[in-house]
């Protein structure tokens, strides 16, 4: 079965059921508010429009999918902006489909809950960079204080969780950007580089260098000469996904592959690798401070 684990939506409807009417139940319309609760006759089954919008019952929640019928030989399933879409050959009964989608409903309501949470974080306002700003730092949040003064300068009071920053009186907001960001990529450096001996000599590899990466696309990168690249953004979530990535990358100069024997290299030195490889999925750049 293929499946694309590309993008999420917000298209779960808690239904509350109730009994269903002696009479046949009327079809959804199209346009369904949020709160609004639509009998179905027993058992689950789904209904039909005419563009191919189909829903089916699964956990208390009706799932509403669009199905395409296409040349493909097998059934796929992609989540994007509109919610769940199916395609799936045309000599695939709807029986089928449906056993389909309940073998993996535990993944496709985790990933329109996932799609829910980071649409609603994308709504929630910006940072905004001023003095009393809270800037993410090691899965926590710190706040910046700004300091005038003539000579530019960084110091970060940790008991406090504030990081002092000294500007001249006339410095803009892109200086504070450039300021807060080297001081980031200096902590990450500094983390990367305490935290790699340790995974390096569990898996007893060795490495050659390591170097910040500020790529949109990839957390890290690992060559076959031990040269580890690996993201300075990282800097801003907790401990345990940096040492998840870190030990990822150090996995490949025993496993240059993804394959069943790397991820368990990985889990010899880092046991909870699913969980924090999850929680750094649920994460989008545009959740980050923008520089």
């Amino acid at each position: 079965m293929a499946l694309q684990l590309d993008l999420f939506s917000d298209f779960l409807v808690p239904d509350k059921l109730r009994p269903a009417p002696a009479s046949p139940p009327t079809p959804a319309k199209d346009s369904v508010q949020k709160d609004e609760v639509r009998p179905l006759a027993p058992p689950p089954s789904t209904f039909v429009n005419t563009s191919n919008k189909r829903r089916i019952l699964i956990q208390d929640y009706l799932l509403e999918y669009d199905l395409q019928r296409s040349k493909r030989r097998s059934i796929g399933f992609l989540i994007n902006e509109d919610g769940l879409r199916i395609t799936a050959p045309r000599w695939v009964t709807i029986a089928d489909i449906e056993t389909a989608i309940h073998e993996k409903q535990s993944w496709i309501l985790r990933k329109l809950t996932e799609r829910r949470d980071r649409t609603q974080r994308q709504l929630e306002p910006k940072m905004h960079w001023k003095d009393g700003a809270k800037l993410p730092y090691l899965g926590g949040e710190i706040t910046l204080q700004i300091a005038p003064a003539s000579v530019s300068g960084t110091h970060f009071l940790a008991d406090q969780g504030t990081l002092i920053i000294n500007l001249p009186a006339n410095a803009g907001e892109q200086q504070l950007k450039d300021r807060v960001q080297a001081w980031l990529q200096q902590e990450a450096k500094r983390v990367f580089n305490e935290r790699l001996p340790v995974f390096a000599e569990k898996l007893n590899v060795r490495y050659q260098s390591m170097a910040l990466s500020a790529a949109t696309t990839r957390w890290g990168s690992c060559t076959s000469q031990g040269k580890i690249r690996l993201n300075w953004r990282l800097i801003h979530f907790s401990p345990m996904i940096i040492d998840y990535v870190v030990a990822h990358e150090l996995a490949h100069l025993r496993e240059m592959n993804h394959s069943p024997r790397f991820w368990a290299t990985v889990q010899s030195v880092f046991p909870d690798f699913e969980l924090a490889r999850n929680k750094l999925r649920q994460h989008a750049s545009a959740d980050l401070p923008a520089f």
